[in-house]
């Protein structure tokens, strides 16, 4: 490999972190040298323009996930052209900030869990940067990075949270709430919250090769507590802006925690062995798009 490709493609051994979350969590971390940067994508329309900058020497790039004024709902988020941005910025690894609902007691409102599995019941959404004409599989077994999410929980201990470390999210398509009798099917398959954005997220940050976490914000009890009224977006927005201040703060202590050095990830070669498309059948303008998240491995 020469120099001059080594450069390009291969990572560096600073941390460049991006953070997917509500469109006011830029403004009120106290970013130095912040700059607003529309960036494009071959994938669509990503759901805004970047914050770009640095908390203690380490640079963020932060992404409003549902747009300015959550002007996008969760099945209409463009998740491919969000990742793809994101790898154009340089990222290295990304972490995610959501609200999620409840699927056990002892996971209440106001606590923030690291979560470690998916379920994926997302059904209308693009699930992959790959397709006809180049194919590539990537594993999904683990689809969290352990050391990002140890890192942002504990970069929630730090501001405060009371923290749940570990949990599976069962991605739902919404954009309505769950039936009671989805909720407690959800419990019975394991799961232990419940969100619409988490998935194809984590999917396409595996894909582009990119270490992904998410420290999610749990909001309320979702439908199962037979007991009480079904989740009302009312009591969403109170815990959400009650616990803004605390995701800020979990943000400027992740920065704090990084180690000076990012060591190298095996996602960082995800694809390394993901593609299955001989060369003589790839489809050039898929190559073309795939300049970001694939160039490692196709060029």
């Amino acid at each position: 490999m020469h120099a001059e490709n080594q450069s390009r493609w291969e990572k560096p051994d600073r941390w460049h972190i991006g953070i997917i979350g509500g469109s006011g969590l830029a403004d009120g971390v106290g970013l130095e040298d912040a700059q607003e940067i529309e960036v494009s994508s071959p994938f669509g329309e990503a759901s805004g323009p970047v914050t770009v900058g640095t908390l203690d020497g380490v640079r963020f790039t932060f992404l409003a996930r549902h747009g300015a004024g959550h002007r996008l709902p969760p099945h209409e988020v463009n998740y491919r052209a969000n990742v793809d941005v994101l790898k154009r910025c340089g990222v290295t690894d990304v972490l995610s900030l959501s609200a999620i609902g409840s699927l056990q007691e002892n996971l209440a409102p106001g606590h923030f869990i690291a979560i470690d599995q998916f379920i994926d019941r997302t059904v209308h959404r693009g699930h992959s940067f790959f397709g006809p004409g180049m194919v590539a599989h990537v594993s999904l077994a683990d689809p969290v990075c352990p050391m990002l999410a140890s890192m942002a929980a504990r970069a929630g201990e730090k501001a405060g949270a009371t923290v749940h470390r570990g949990g599976c999210y069962l991605a739902m398509e919404g954009p309505q709430f769950s039936t009671r009798a989805e909720s407690r099917l959800y419990r019975q398959w394991g799961a232990d919250v419940i969100g619409m954005t988490g998935m194809p997220e984590a999917r396409l940050c595996r894909e582009a090769e990119l270490p992904y976490a998410m420290l999610g914000m749990i909001t309320d009890y979702d439908a199962w507590r037979e007991e009480e009224q079904g989740v009302e977006v009312s009591e969403v927005l109170e815990v959400m802006h009650a616990n803004a201040a605390t995701a800020r703060n979990a943000v400027r202590a992740l920065a704090a925690f990084l180690p000076e050095r990012r060591p190298p990830n095996p996602i960082d070669r995800a694809l390394d062995h993901a593609l299955v498309t001989a060369p003589a059948a790839r489809d050039r303008t898929l190559l073309a798009k795939l300049d970001a998240v694939a160039g490692r491995v196709l060029r």
